[in-house]
């Protein structure tokens, strides 16, 4: 399964690439994590990565994966920050990091999993 993970706030470059560091420093999380980009507009030669892309099964790499976004969602941070997470079947769940409950819980129902 894939995962869709896209940033929305007051810098959702910056937040993006924080959050790609951020997963890529899961050991378990590695070489699964890859940056997507809908591609360049007209007239451009190339565009930033607008969202990652998790390659996670109904196991263990889910179970990282919401763990650590719970813990990136938690730091200290200057802007908001929200995360919205898309499943293969379309479900979205969108996290704001200033009410940050049981993020866990949340992604495994959201993306139709549930331990």
């Amino acid at each position: 399964m894939s995962v869709r993970l896209s940033v929305e706030g007051d810098d959702p470059v910056d937040g993006l690439e924080e959050l790609s560091d951020w997963l890529g420093r899961e050991s378990e999380l590695q070489g699964l994590i890859t940056p997507v980009s809908a591609g360049p507009a007209p007239g451009e030669l190339g565009a930033l990565a607008d969202a990652l892309v998790a390659a996670v099964g109904s196991g263990g790499a889910l179970s990282v994966l919401a763990a650590s976004l719970k813990a990136f969602l938690v730091l200290p941070r200057r802007s908001d920050l929200r995360i919205v997470l898309s499943g293969p079947d379309g479900r979205r769940v969108e996290v704001d990091a200033k009410r940050v409950g049981d993020v866990e819980a949340l992604i495994h129902e959201a993306l139709g999993w549930v331990e």
